[in-house]
C-alpha cells in the first residue's frame, strides 16, 4: 500500500509539473445578422490556443472547436545561444489580403517551414534566414523600425515610426507600396490607409464606437501559384460602404457589439468572450 501511495504521489507531482508549463486561452462568440432584406442568419465561433513552455522552447497549438475540433496551427520556437529557430509545422492554407484586395491562398511550402535568426552584433539589427533562402534584416534605429526581406519572389521592405504624434507605417513589396497613418485627436483614434479606408474609434457613454468608411473594390482574376509567385483567388467587385459598430464590455466578462453596414443595410448583434 505504501508503494502504491508513493507511486501515486510521484505521478501526481509529474502531472502537475507538466500542466504547469501549459497555458490555455481562447475566445468564443455568437452573432445574429438580419442581412438587410435577405434571410437572417446566426453564426458561431470558438477557438482554443495551447502554449507549452519548457525553458526557452515554446510550442503553440491552435484549434477551431465551434463545429468540429480541428487544428488551425502548430508552431515551435527555441533558442540555441544567440540563434533562434522557429518551425511552422502545419499547412493551414492561410489567406491574407494584398494591397489590391486580392485574397492570397498559401501553398503547403509557403505555410510550413523553418526560420533561423541570429542576433547579429550590428547595433540593434537581427539577421534571419529561412529554409527557402530568404534573408531578413530588421532592427530599430533612432525610433524607426525597419525590416527588409530579400527573396526570389520580390523583396519586401517595411518601416514604421511615431512622428509628431502620428504612427506611420510604410510597406513596399515587389514594387507595390502601401502605407497607413494613425493618430488620436480629442480622444478620437483615426486611421487612414493607402487603400483610402478610414476608421475612427472613440468612447461614447461607456461604449466604444467605431466608424469605418471602406472604398470600392475592383474585381481581379485569379493568379496561379508558382515557385516564385504566391497565387491569388478571384476577387469580386464591391461597392464602397460605411459601417458603424458600438461595443460594450459587460460585467459578466462578455462583450456585446452591434454593427450596422450600408453595404447590405444589415444589423449584426454579436456577443463574445475571451479568456
Amino acid at each position: 500500500m505504501k508503494k502504491l501511495i508513493a507511486l501515486f504521489a510521484v505521478s501526481a507531482v509529474a502531472t502537475t509539473s507538466a500542466v504547469a508549463g501549459v497555458a490555455i486561452s481562447g475566445a468564443a462568440s455568437v452573432s445574429y445578422d438580419d442581412n438587410g432584406s435577405g434571410a437572417s442568419a446566426t453564426s458561431y465561433d470558438a477557438d482554443l490556443s495551447f502554449v507549452g513552455t519548457a525553458g526557452a522552447t515554446t510550442v503553440t497549438i491552435g484549434m477551431d472547436v465551434d463545429a468540429a475540433a480541428s487544428i488551425t496551427g502548430v508552431a515551435m520556437s527555441t533558442k540555441i545561444g544567440p540563434v533562434t529557430v522557429a518551425a511552422d509545422m502545419f499547412n493551414e492554407a492561410s489567406i491574407g489580403t494584398s494591397s489590391g484586395g486580392n485574397l492570397r491562398e498559401g501553398t503547403a511550402a509557403e505555410d510550413t517551414g523553418v526560420t533561423i535568426s541570429l542576433d547579429a552584433p550590428i547595433g540593434d539589427a537581427t539577421v534571419g534566414v529561412d529554409n527557402s533562402g530568404n534573408v531578413t534584416i530588421s532592427g530599430s534605429w533612432s525610433g524607426v523600425t525597419l525590416s527588409h526581406t530579400s527573396k526570389s519572389g520580390g523583396d519586401t521592405t517595411t518601416a514604421s515610426a511615431a512622428i509628431a504624434g502620428m504612427d506611420v507605417s510604410v510597406t513596399n513589396k515587389a514594387g507595390d507600396t502601401t502605407w497607413s497613418l494613425g493618430t488620436t485627436v480629442s480622444g478620437v483614434a483615426l486611421t487612414l490607409a493607402s487603400s483610402q479606408k478610414v476608421t475612427a474609434t472613440f468612447g461614447l457613454a461607456g461604449n466604444t464606437m467605431t466608424v469605418t468608411a471602406t472604398p470600392k473594390r475592383a474585381s481581379a482574376a485569379s493568379v496561379a501559384s508558382s515557385a516564385t509567385v504566391r497565387g491569388t483567388r478571384v476577387v469580386n467587385a464591391q461597392a464602397a460602404f460605411s459601417s458603424v459598430a458600438i461595443s460594450r464590455d459587460l460585467t459578466s466578462g462578455a462583450t456585446l457589439a452591434a454593427t450596422y453596414s450600408t453595404l447590405d443595410d444589415s444589423l449584426t448583434l454579436k456577443a463574445s468572450v475571451a479568456f
